[in-house]
């Protein structure tokens, strides 16, 4: 049968076909000609193009993740994960874009979280294991970088703040306090309150100069505190302690508050590798905040800009004793023996040629220094060779490192003492 044209289209239509040629030009007499019916093809397929590229409402405040992560050619992602978290620390180094005072001497309590909570399994092996493993790897990042600081820990569980570590410039001595797991299984309720108080009960003697923080690791939802811990806030305030807060669990308004009202920051851990992240942007030390200056004169850095450090000071009489390195014994003031003027130096066994201190030539011959007889020189406690010797390592010094060692040092450079 030959075909039949229809609206210039050509179909093959046999004896045997369903096909209703009627329907067909009933269809075909409802639809444009010519070149309005390619327009409106044209139209359809574009729109449906656009169609396709618009994402739903729900992915479009939805961070596609996987888009970012490509295979390398053996079809591992090990690149791309180590591409991310190369991005992840450059990113932390260039943040601070402007110069920034920051402080020099640290002092941080660690307070981790030891309640029943952290055997939680939602972060791997689980939370206690983790952060213990964060905590070691977090102490020696943080001695790398703040070299003078210091870090205790600090430990809640039953309802208790319990002392883990003393507050120590030595890493070693930090990680061991930590290394057996055995002592601090979780078991119990945290408490907030206990913890913070005996942090800051810690921190009580520290310079002004010097930093005061509390970093906080906390994956319990609830805290059993036996008063008001706004009190114990307003204190932190008062002292100028900065806490810092990582939950492991969800956010609690009064974590919040800690962490804003003392100028520290507050992070939720949604996975392991950001509570790495949130826990070493701590590493870097604070920028250093301003206060009021006396008479109100505006604000100023801390008063101790300049600060006496490097050699030990000679205290007044009036002072309280203190601890004596040489006697063990609690002294007033700073004992140190004076050097003894060399006479002579017949006995003296290779007596140097130089000073000890400065390593200014000594005179071979006698010098008169006084104005009586040559005879009554070293009677006064004057060397006619200007050497002055230590009694205790030998070594001889000239007038003026006498003179220094003796008002300013105060312990000699030969041997320490």
């Amino acid at each position: 049968m030959p075909p039949r044209r229809i609206n210039d289209t050509y179909m093959d239509v046999d004896s045997d076909s369903d096909i209703s040629i009627h329907g067909d030009d009933q269809n075909s007499r409802s639809k444009p000609k010519g070149k309005g019916k390619a327009v409106d093809r044209g139209k359809a397929a574009k729109n449906k193009g656009k169609a396709k590229e618009q994402p739903y409402a729900w992915e479009a405040t939805y961070t596609r993740s996987w888009d970012t992560v490509q295979e390398d050619e053996s079809g591992s992602l090990q690149g791309a994960v180590e591409d991310l978290i190369a991005r992840g620390r450059r990113r932390r180094l260039l943040a601070p874009a402007s110069a920034i005072r920051r402080t020099i001497i640290r002092h941080l309590v660690l307070i981790l979280d030891l309640s029943s909570a952290m055997m939680d399994r939602d972060m791997r092996p689980t939370r206690f294991d983790l952060m213990l493993q964060y905590a070691r790897e977090f102490i020696t990042e943080w001695f790398d970088q703040n070299p003078l600081g210091q870090i205790g820990v600090v430990g809640m569980r039953s309802g208790l703040g319990e002392r883990i570590g003393e507050m120590s410039g030595n890493p070693q001595d930090v990680l061991r306090c930590i290394s057996e797991r055995h002592k601090l299984e979780p078991s119990g309720e945290p408490s907030l309150q206990n913890a913070v108080e005996m942090a800051r009960s810690s921190m009580a003697h520290l310079p002004i100069h010097s930093s005061r923080e509390i970093l906080i690791i906390f994956g319990s939802l609830t805290t059993c505190d036996p008063g008001n811990i706004h009190d114990t806030l307003d204190e932190c305030v008062k002292d100028k302690i900065r806490i810092s807060i990582i939950a492991l669990a969800a956010e609690m308004k009064i974590c919040r508050d800690m962490c804003d009202k003392t100028g520290g920051q507050f992070g939720v851990a949604m996975n392991e590798g950001h509570f790495k992240d949130l826990l070493f942007e701590l590493i870097p030390p604070p920028a250093q905040r301003a206060v009021a200056r006396a008479g109100g004169a505006g604000t100023t850095n801390p008063a101790a800009d300049l600060m006496m450090m490097g050699f030990p000071t000679r205290l007044p009489n009036t002072s309280p004793p203190s601890l004596c390195q040489k006697f063990a014994t609690f002294q007033r003031i700073v004992i140190f023996v004076p050097y003894q003027a060399v006479s002579t130096l017949e006995g003296s066994v290779n007596p140097s040629a130089n000073c000890h201190g400065c390593g200014t030539p000594f005179k071979d011959a006698p010098v008169a220094t006084g104005s009586g007889s040559g005879g009554a020189n070293h009677t006064e406690g004057m060397s006619p060779y200007g050497r002055y010797r230590c009694p205790d390592c030998s070594n001889d010094f000239c007038t003026e490192c006498d003179v220094f060692v003796h008002d300013v040092v105060h312990s000699c450079p030969g041997c320490g003492k």
